[in-house]
């Protein structure tokens, strides 16, 4: 989940520190110990041995060890999330240090509020690293898309295609359902390119009427047409060096299509009611929620414009597709907003379980409006299910520490067969524990089988997450190889 998984653990009490530990690395979490060089890490001059730390868990006994633990880590590591064990006094500390202690934990530890705290913390560590260009995969160029919120394998493929084209002075088709934020790409493509001191111009071509597209597109001369009292420059003419955004590509009328074709073909254009040609030096990245290819074989979209544009395909995926990625999305959300000091809301966990349910049909666009709204409606409040609409709520809104361990099996499922049937109990009854103990190691078995053992991925497919898997692998002794 996080790029950072490394754990600090600073406590006076060895024996605690060793538990720590232990629990830690039974959730799959590396471990770094309080034990004397360890301590070198929060004073070497390597930033990015900093860097890869993801959370400090300060663990001492004395309230006064506390203390001086935090404030070691605040002064050391600028936006390191700390996880406090039990209840010190922490009004001797300056305001920056407080609101970096994420959570309180009890000793000895709840294993769900545990892993929540673990979860939220390296959330805020991914976060900050984003906001300032560090961390694991900034080298490789891919963490420069920091708009492009997720860590989904699905996210990080695009950011791959676009660090792979960014630089290259092609076409781009971005395409998707509305609100996956393909303009967020486009202007990502724009701003990672040579053409970065240039403009970047979007034109929604199903927001202008047909017969001004042209004139917005090349602009016109003075008297071209009725109306046109003044010359006007164009967008092509308004985008010379830089980056041009065709959105909604498939709502382009024929007659303009044929007119983009020989821009893209010759790079030159005349402006309406001029017959003097002016080059267009200008890329085009267009982008689209329909199915072009269907388009064509309607007669409704151009083949050979398809080819044109389509020189490199980039396809946002769904939020429904990448549900694991709107925790991610809902902190780079409330952050936005209080960075415009437009408020700001936190989320519990039977919350954000309840919108990870969420069918999305707007996505990400659709998370952006709720977030909006429940700031408006409960500012600078906590956020149950009960305070969401009511058409977000699949879930009860229990004990938080509860909502974390979703371990129920939903129906309906394509291949786990006889789950929509009613179930039949035996004559001479059932050992309903063992029942579904049994039930459940054979899908988990399953899921790594299919997934070559790869537990990130299984834990995907079962719909549950990677630290509760590795929990229960252990729990019923099942191969477990995690990726490298």
């Amino acid at each position: 989940m996080s790029m950072t998984d490394t754990v600090l653990v600073l406590s006076k009490d060895a024996s605690r520190a060793r538990d720590l530990k232990t629990i830690l690395e039974f959730v799959g979490e590396e471990t770094v110990l309080d034990d004397g060089p360890s301590r070198e890490i929060l004073t070497t001059d390597d930033e990015q041995a900093r860097a890869d730390l993801g959370v400090a868990i300060v663990a001492s006994e004395g309230p006064a060890d506390v203390v001086d633990d935090i404030s070691m880590v605040c002064s050391a590591e600028p936006g390191l999330p700390i996880l406090v064990v039990g209840n010190p006094d922490l009004e001797a500390l300056d305001d920056d240090c407080r609101e970096r202690v994420i959570a309180r934990l009890e000793w000895p530890p709840n294993y769900t509020k545990f892993v929540d705290s673990l979860y939220r913390a390296q959330i805020f560590r991914d976060q900050y690293l984003r906001s300032r260009g560090r961390g694991p995969g900034q080298q490789r160029g891919i963490m420069l898309f920091r708009s492009l919120v997720g860590t989904s394998r699905s996210v990080k493929g695009v950011r791959e295609l676009m660090a792979q084209v960014a630089d290259k002075d092609v076409s781009v088709l971005i395409t998707g359902e509305s609100g996956t934020g393909k303009e967020v790409v486009a202007r990502n493509l724009h701003y990672h390119s040579p053409r970065r001191d240039k403009p970047f111009v979007p034109v929604n071509c199903g927001a202008i009427p047909a017969e001004l597209l042209e004139s917005e597109l090349f602009g016109h001369e003075k008297g071209a047409f009725t109306g046109a009292i003044t010359a006007r420059v164009g967008r092509f003419e308004l985008a010379e060096g830089g980056t041009l955004f065709l959105d909604e590509i498939g709502d382009m009328p024929l007659n303009m299509q044929v007119k983009i074709l020989r821009v893209l073909q010759e790079r030159t254009f005349e402006k309406v009611g001029s017959n003097r040609t002016q080059s267009a030096d200008v890329r085009i990245v267009a982008a689209t929620h329909k199915n072009l290819e269907d388009m064509i074989e309607k007669g409704d979209f151009r083949e050979d414009l398809y080819y044109r544009l389509n020189v490199f395909p980039i396809e946002m995926p769904a939020l429904r597709e990448r549900a694991e990625d709107i925790p991610l999305l809902i902190n780079e959300l409330i952050a936005r907003m209080e960075k415009e000091k437009r408020g700001s809301l936190r989320l519990n966990s039977a919350a954000i379980l309840s919108l990870c349910r969420h069918d999305w049909p707007g996505n990400v666009r659709e998370l952006a409006n709720l977030v909006e709204r429940l700031a408006i409606m409960h500012p600078f409040g906590v956020i149950g299910v009960q305070e969401l609409p009511k058409k977000f709520r699949y879930v009860d809104d229990y004990d938080e520490t509860l909502a974390m361990e979703d371990n129920t099996m939903p129906s309906g499922v394509p291949g786990l067969v006889g789950l929509d049937a009613p179930a039949l109990l035996p004559v001479n009854g059932i050992d309903l524990k063992d029942y579904l103990s049994n039930l459940e190691k054979q899908l988990i078995q399953q899921a790594l089988d299919e997934t070559n053992g790869v537990v990130a991925r299984a834990a995907e497919k079962l719909r549950i997450r990677r630290t509760t898997l590795v929990e229960k692998v252990r729990k019923y002794g099942l191969r477990e190889e995690e990726e490298g």
